[in-house]
């Protein structure tokens, strides 16, 4: 492991903490008894306190210095003094290990009393304070001159694989995960007060069931049998509506193997609830009052920003047929139309499709393209073609629907619900129709045929509604982000490469790459200053260790990074 000069200093301070008989990771309980919040509202001259956090910055002015504490809650002024601190003749403590044995990151606990300073800053005079965790790697602390911010950690690949670094530096990224979890505690709150209960079901599956998706694959030891990771919790929460509880919900990690973008991730979490003796009428005025409560709880309002768009999830919601949004946008009436006719009208309008896609999937095309996206403000799109829908009820006015809601904003569907299907003998007629589709080459069709649901509801499932949130995309709403990236603690990604040690050529020619790639091989050398000889050399460098590749166009070699 290559260490920088700044991870071996802290190294030997580290040696030198413990040569005076001070232990860097102490195992005690440190008896802290006020956050930082805590101490600015409760705040009264003279008054003793306990604190703990991390020490952001320091101004050392002889026997006298302030620094700044940062714990879960915020950062509070700390004064250091000498000889409050030091009442003895020993100076040791102040003058060795405060001074220049503690760096910014390492965790302090402070006792001492509370007092203002001549600028009206609430403040903590330190009267003894104690090492609680070395900090071995500096934190990457923005710097600040004449009010200009340098050096911000904002590149989202290191920000991403080191959230936790990110959390302590950038505190507008911990304000999102606390609105996360306020959106699960109001969403638990809407549910538990209607009387529904909160259930688990399995994550290891022995049918990838409930959705149409890749699933990951494990093989368990014991059985000998594959199973599969959850893709969706739906079958077996309405089993336990089978067994007669009237309603269910489960905040559930899904696992999909697919592709990945700015608002999926192969982990993700859902929210499903089924109530029985309810339809999808119910189930709509349901979700509104929920996004409404959930919206209040996370801002305060029931209004929110996402990029140039501002949203109101105030109830109640416009509601559209996917008929009449299909006619509206396009022009064309998919009403009573064979699959042929929808697939020459999807080509007609440019959409991309072919042999394999059934009705469903076709018309699920001409929506996502042509009208899903100019949804902004949330809107339900209603009563869906059956073969879009294989485990919803048939629409009770219309046998060629079903009662299907899907809830837009921004363009995005964020929330699923029916009418649940619960007529066996319709359910298997659908999931050989489905398995069928997939034969044909239907990749999203569901292909595998889940018996022992089929015999759960031929026991009798009462009328039943069911609805899914995406609680990822949800939350991605509430806090105006634009990738998912940014509302998961810890999102899948690459493996980290591995840090290359190079030369100090190789670092000022990556540096300029870094700025200008691709660049002209030659117009690199000359920016570079570097003799032949040198350059030959760095080129080979940067290459053999896969940071620069060289590829041929007709105008030249351009370098680019790799």
């Amino acid at each position: 492991m290559q260490l920088s000069e700044q991870e071996l200093i802290r190294r030997e301070k580290l040696d030198k903490l413990r040569e005076l008989g001070i232990n860097p990771y102490p195992a005690d309980l440190y008896p802290v008894d006020h956050t930082s919040k805590q101490v600015k509202a409760q705040f009264e001259e003279g008054k003793k306190v306990v604190i703990a956090g991390r020490l952001m910055s320091m101004r050392v002015q002889g026997k006298a210095s302030f620094a700044q504490i940062q714990d879960s809650e915020g950062k509070i002024q700390v004064y250091f003094n000498r000889d409050e601190i030091c009442t003895g003749e020993d100076k040791t403590k102040y003058n060795e290990v405060f001074k220049k044995l503690l760096d910014f990151g390492d965790f302090v606990g402070v006792e001492g009393e509370l007092f203002t300073t001549q600028v009206g800053e609430k403040t903590v005079k330190v009267k003894d304070f104690t090492l609680l965790s070395k900090s071995l790697k500096p934190l990457p602390l923005p710097k600040e001159k004449d009010g200009v911010i340098y050096d911000a950690f904002t590149d989202p690949e290191q920000r991403y694989r080191q959230r936790y670094a990110d959390l302590v530096v950038n505190p507008k990224v911990k304000e999102v995960f606390i609105k996360r979890t306020k959106l699960y505690t109001a969403m638990r709150q809407f549910f538990n007060d209607a009387g529904y209960f909160e259930v688990e079901t399995p994550v290891l599956q022995p049918i990838p069931g409930g959705a149409a998706a890749r699933p990951f694959t494990t093989h368990h030891n014991s059985l000998d049998i594959p199973l599969y990771m959850r893709i969706a919790n739906e079958l077996y929460l309405k089993r336990l509506i089978v067994g007669g509880f009237d309603g269910v919900y489960e905040f559930s990690k899904n696992f999909r193997n697919e592709g990945m973008d700015r608002t999926h991730n192969p982990e993700f979490t859902a929210m499903e609830i089924y109530v029985s003796y309810k339809d999808y009428n119910w189930m709509m005025e349901f979700c509104e009052e929920l996004l409404e409560h959930c919206a209040i709880a996370v801002n305060g309002t029931t209004e929110a920003t996402f990029g140039e768009h501002n949203i109101n999830f105030k109830a109640p919601y416009a509601r559209v047929t996917m008929t009449d949004s299909i006619k509206h946008f396009t022009g064309f009436d998919i009403t009573g139309k064979t699959e042929d006719e929808i697939r020459q009208a999807a080509k007609g309008m440019g959409i991309a499709v072919d042999d394999t896609m059934g009705k469903g999937k076709l018309i699920d095309e001409i929506f996502g393209e042509k009208c899903e996206g100019n949804y902004i403000q949330p809107t339900f799109i209603t009563d869906y073609p059956k073969e879009m829908s294989p485990l919803c009820k048939e629409h009770r006015d219309n046998p060629e629907l079903t009662e299907r809601f899907e809830l837009m904003v921004c363009g995005k569907e964020i929330a699923n619900a029916y009418s649940e299907l619960n007529d066996p003998i319709d359910q298997r007629e659908r999931f050989e129709h489905q398995k069928e589709l997939a034969q044909k080459g239907d990749d999203e069709a569901t292909g595998v045929i889940d018996y022992d649901f089929l015999r759960a509801l031929e026991y009798g499932m009462p009328p039943t509604s069911g609805m899914g949130i995406g609680m990822d995309r949800l939350i991605m709403y509430l806090t105006n982000n634009q990738s998912i990236q940014e509302v998961l603690f810890f999102p899948q990604m690459k493996p980290e490469k591995k840090a290359v040690a190079m030369t100090e050529e190789e670092k000022a020619v990556f540096t300029l790459l870094k700025s200008n790639a691709p660049i002209n091989l030659n117009a690199l050398k000359e920016q570079s200053g570097l003799s032949n000889k040198k350059w030959d050399a760095t080129i080979k460098g940067l290459t053999k260790n896969k940071l620069a590749k060289v590829s041929k166009t007709d105008d030249g070699l351009f370098v680019d990074i790799a």
